[in-house]
């Protein structure tokens, strides 16, 4: 693939490469999608269910000559895209996975690793087709891979849609640094992957799986499956019942050397019609295909569930050769089992069962072993491991339970959804709510303590994968309430404060009425911010929906919250070195912004309004360019873009860039700011929004911009109402 731009001209990027690209964030702007108003939900929830699910079966076996099926049946080809359209998912920053369909777009979609996936979605294209809009590519793909298990014998644990269909790749997702596909520049010497990165090469999903750098070394191998897996929400035990499970089924394709395909699809001429991957070979399809460049099944019978593959892993011994794709792969040495495979297509006599060096690593890892030793053990089990990790798998990046659709969602809550208790109160009205607001600004909180402890509970939220945000009250949870960046010790006092609010509130009332702390914690927020617009000449009240709940110690992963705390949060001048990417602080910013679905002018309202009340880690002086941070103002817009100073870069402190800010007439030093503070008017897309909230007449709209901003970030996870 080539970054070149195809348009005609060069964009500003193109130019100036080192400008801050704020697109990432105009995607959140913009509505590309065709459907005005649709409520996908409502839609869904009008399918047959079941009649879905039968014509995707009959999809399954009904062999086409422009692409035949191997065995006679689609549905390992199907689990393997069900499978690639939701492993692009991280935990770094919850990017990637199913939702979207994404793979359907550039880059995905012309990965090595998605090689004649094309295929999959061409042949399910008559049932996208007949239900149109109430189903979504990006449901269909999952769902599909369901189907394609039950009707080779697996039981699957479950399936919830509301998956809604991008219309544009997520500009937002970094796939990592290399140039050229299968280019490897994301490791540190000790091989560890940098950044929110997961997948070992640009192009691949997991892992090579011929081994490291293309060497067949398998217990080298299991570290870096370890890694990746883990960095994708797996664990030991997940990790070996997918690679086990998932490899029960179906082949891999290497009749020749991958020398004989053409360009993937994005490369691929016009007429081709999205279509990638032509194969000079032989036929170029059935026994000549070519994908992956390894060519065998995993077991003898490669269109049914059981365990096969665990017995001839464990059962036989493997030694590495180079098939005739050229890859490396392993063969069994037993001469038993040679020749035992049921065939693929009718002029292939026999083959012979194969492993990849990625599941002989399974077998040759201490830890691995022990587990796949106890799946051979006890089959119900397996079972059981791969349903539940499966599902996993394809629902990650979906967010809590409640957002699932349809009639096979699971009962069962599972501690990687981060489950929230139900109201079992009645919930407070609109006079509860203005008393509550009275006691809490009649505390000794300050307005900026409380503006801190409502962001700092509300902007853990990411839209990438619709976990976090304030509702639970995690933050008062670990590993929230440890975090650097929420400052505990501070944190400590206002909880401890607004606890005793909820708790006298809660205590007076035999009515059955309540407060949760997670509606407290950002009715305080609230509140410190009408009061301070008020004390500007402004009265606004933001907009306030009871019905947030408190989590349990029990149902908060810790390991799994962990990936949401912030190495940076430009909203509150918060940075550390921890960025294996080296970005910017102004990048970091925008990546932030991103992941809670603001917009470049959301982003500016929100950054100016936060500083002038002062609500920056640690209560640092950097962006509070006023002198009443008691007041919602304008202040921070009038300082960043006055001609009467000019900066100058200092030593810097600790983590970022340092400016100070000079009267030009005296040389005295009237303010300090970072990089964060000075793009809003060194970026010419960020000083003309600055210059709209600078403006003298313009200081209304600034209180009414950040009170709509704020309101947002505030009700991101409030799916009951969203």
């Amino acid at each position: 693939m080539s970054g070149e731009n195809t348009t005609g001209g060069n964009a500003t990027q193109d130019w100036w490469p080192e400008s801050l690209d704020l697109e990432i964030l105009d995607q959140n702007a913009r509505d590309v999608e065709p459907y005005d108003d649709f409520d996908y939900a409502e839609a869904f929830e009008s399918l047959d269910f079941e009649q879905v699910k039968e014509d995707i079966e009959d999809v399954l076996t009904d062999s086409q000559e422009w692409w035949p099926a191997d065995y006679g049946h689609y549905g390992p080809l199907i689990i393997r895209m069900a499978w690639h359209s939701a492993g692009t998912y991280r935990t770094g920053d919850g990017r990637g996975g199913a939702s979207g369909g994404t793979q359907r777009f550039a880059p995905v979609e012309s990965w090595p690793d998605n090689a004649n996936l094309d295929k999959a979605r061409r042949l399910l294209w008559p049932v996208k087709q007949k239900y149109g809009r109430k189903l979504s590519w990006a449901d269909l793909l999952v769902l599909s891979g369901n189907v394609a298990m039950e009707s080779m014998g697996f039981e699957t644990f479950g399936f919830g849609g509301g998956r809604e269909d991008a219309f544009a790749p997520d500009k937002g997702v970094d796939w990592g640094p290399e140039e050229e596909m299968m280019e490897d520049k994301r490791h540190d010497e000790e091989g560890n992957l940098q950044g929110d990165l997961a997948a070992d090469h640009m192009g691949l999903i997991y892992v090579n799986p011929e081994g490291p750098g293309g060497e067949p070394d398998p217990l080298e191998s299991a570290k870096y499956v370890r890694q990746s897996f883990a960095r994708m929400a797996m664990n030991d035990k997940e990790t070996v019942a997918l690679c086990a499970g998932g490899h029960t089924f179906g082949k891999v394709h290497g009749a020749d050397s991958d020398e004989n395909l053409g360009p993937e699809p994005e490369e691929a001429p016009i007429e081709q019609q999205g279509l990638g991957w032509e194969n000079e070979y032989g036929e170029g399809k059935g026994a000549d295909t070519i994908t992956s460049g390894i060519e065998g099944p995993w077991t003898q019978s490669p269109t049914s569930w059981d365990m096969e593959y665990v017995d001839l892993l464990l059962d036989h011994e493997w030694e590495p050769h180079k098939g005739p794709g050229g890859a490396w792969q392993w063969r069994p040495k037993d001469e038993g089992i040679q020749g035992s495979a049921e065939p693929a297509h009718d002029e292939i006599e026999s083959a012979t069962p194969m492993m990849l060096t990625t599941d002989v690593a399974l077998k040759r890892d201490p830890d691995y072993r022990e587990i796949l030793e106890r799946f051979q053990e006890n089959p119900m089990e397996f079972g059981i491991s791969f349903a539940k990790a499966w599902y996993k798998l394809i629902h990650r990046d979906m967010g809590p339970p409640e957002r699932l659709l349809g009639p096979e969602v699971p009962d069962q809550e599972m501690l990687w959804q981060g489950p929230i208790p139900d109201a079992d109160y009645e919930l407070v009205d609109d006079e509860d709510v203005a008393e509550l607001k009275a006691d809490i600004l009649d505390s000794d909180l300050s307005r900026t303590q409380l503006v801190k402890t409502a962001w700092a509970s509300a902007s853990t939220y990411r839209d990438s994968d619709k976990r976090g945000g304030a509702n639970g009250a995690r933050i008062r949870l670990e590993p929230q309430r440890s975090w650097d960046v929420n400052e505990p010790a501070e944190l400590d006092t206002v909880l401890d404060t607004l606890k005793g609010i909820q708790t006298e509130f809660n205590d007076s009332r035999s009515d059955g009425v309540r407060i949760s702390l997670a509606d407290l914690i950002v009715l305080g927020g609230n509140a410190a911010i009408e009061q301070a617009a008020a004390e500007t000449g402004y009265e606004v009240e933001i907009p306030f929906e009871p019905g947030r709940t408190d989590a349990l110690a029990e149902q908060t992963d810790v390991e799994s919250f962990q990936a949401l705390k912030p190495d940076a949060d430009g909203f509150r001048n918060y940075f550390t070195e921890d960025d294996a990417l080296n970005r910017s602080p102004e990048e970091l910013l925008v990546d932030k912004a991103d992941l809670l679905d603001l917009t470049p002018a959301e982003t500016t309202v929100l950054v100016g309004g936060m500083r002038t009340l002062g609500a920056n880690y640690q209560n640092s002086e950097f962006g509070v360019f006023t002198d009443d941070t008691d007041t919602l103002t304008n202040d921070f817009f009038e300082t960043v873009l006055s001609m009467e100073y000019e900066w100058e870069p200092t030593d810097g402190e600790e983590n970022q860039e340092v400016y100070e800010l000079r009267e030009r007439e005296t040389g005295e030093v009237e303010w300090m700011g970072t990089r964060v503070d000075l793009i809003f008017g060194s970026n010419s897309r960020l000083r003309a929004l600055a210059e709209v909230y600078a403006a003298e007449d313009s200081e209304e709209k600034f209180v009414e911009d950040f009170v709509d901003a704020w309101q947002k970030v505030m009700t991101h996870d409030r799916f009951d109402l969203n």
